[in-house]
């Protein structure tokens, strides 16, 4: 492998900036890393020591590589980064989704990744034109949850629903027929969001369970990612699948 480049969506390989997304990038799939970047002002540090002994442990590559750190992050306090092989995520049929439909912001796309692990919800469908899954902002933003979830990027809402017509869908709309705390669950689910400035198209409310949050009045809607957390803690914890602990 050459120079690195700064990341484009067209190459086969991306970046899991900062110290814990690398190891969390390492400990989840060290098959795909290729070599891990430390920051010479941090070598000794606790968290960089454990990832040279992961990389010791997995034979991978390590190497002081300030400029591309910065190159990369786009930050001057980057002190690690893993680069990995891109790769496909696979939809478990049996169990719930989130289908982000059209989401462009890389921040939100990131925290709501965070989120579903965090909840227990794994399997994520991201429709197209969308931000890309695998680009540096969203893995650092999602602090590695994606290596640990099932993300995989459609080319429209029809391939995604040609695969999993089982699932029954929740939109969620300013407009959604039915009150968040009152709707009826039943599984395997998907729920379904929109993008942050133009939400769902009126086509997703007749296509299952149309789902509305309600607030104050006070603002005209919620952030993307705050709508995803709380629909996704509705339905996980009204589902049975919050126990309460930590894993």
């Amino acid at each position: 492998m050459g120079s690195l480049e700064a990341y484009d969506a067209a190459l086969d390989y991306s970046y899991a900036p900062g110290i814990f997304p690398a190891m969390e990038c390492l400990l989840r799939h060290p098959e795909r890393v290729r070599r891990v970047l430390v920051h010479s002002k941090a070598k000794d540090a606790q968290g960089i020591l454990k990832l040279k002994e992961l990389c010791a442990f997995n034979n991978i590559r390590v190497e002081e590589a300030d400029k591309a750190l910065s190159r990369i992050s786009g930050k001057d306090n980057c002190f690690a980064a893993a680069v990995f092989e891109k790769f496909r995520g696979e939809l478990a049929k049996e169990e719930s989704h989130m289908v982000l439909h059209h989401p462009s912001d890389q921040g939100n796309v990131g925290t709501i990744l965070r989120t579903c692990l965090g909840l227990g919800l794994k399997n994520i469908a991201v429709i197209r034109p969308c931000a890309d899954v695998f680009d540096p902002k969203v893995i650092r933003s999602s602090m590695g949850a994606m290596f640990a979830l099932n993300v995989r990027m459609y080319d429209d809402f029809e391939a995604y629903r040609a695969e999993f017509a089982a699932h029954l869908l929740y939109p969620f709309m300013l407009d959604g027929a039915v009150n968040l705390n009152e709707v009826r669950i039943e599984t395997p689910y998907a729920l379904v969001f929109g993008n942050e400035g133009k939400g769902l198209p009126e086509a997703f409310a007749e296509m299952g369970q149309a789902v509305r949050i309600p607030h104050s009045g006070a603002i005209d809607s919620l952030n993307l990612a705050v709508a995803a957390a709380i629909g996704v803690y509705f339905f996980q914890n009204k589902g049975g699948n919050l126990s309460g602990k930590d894993d």
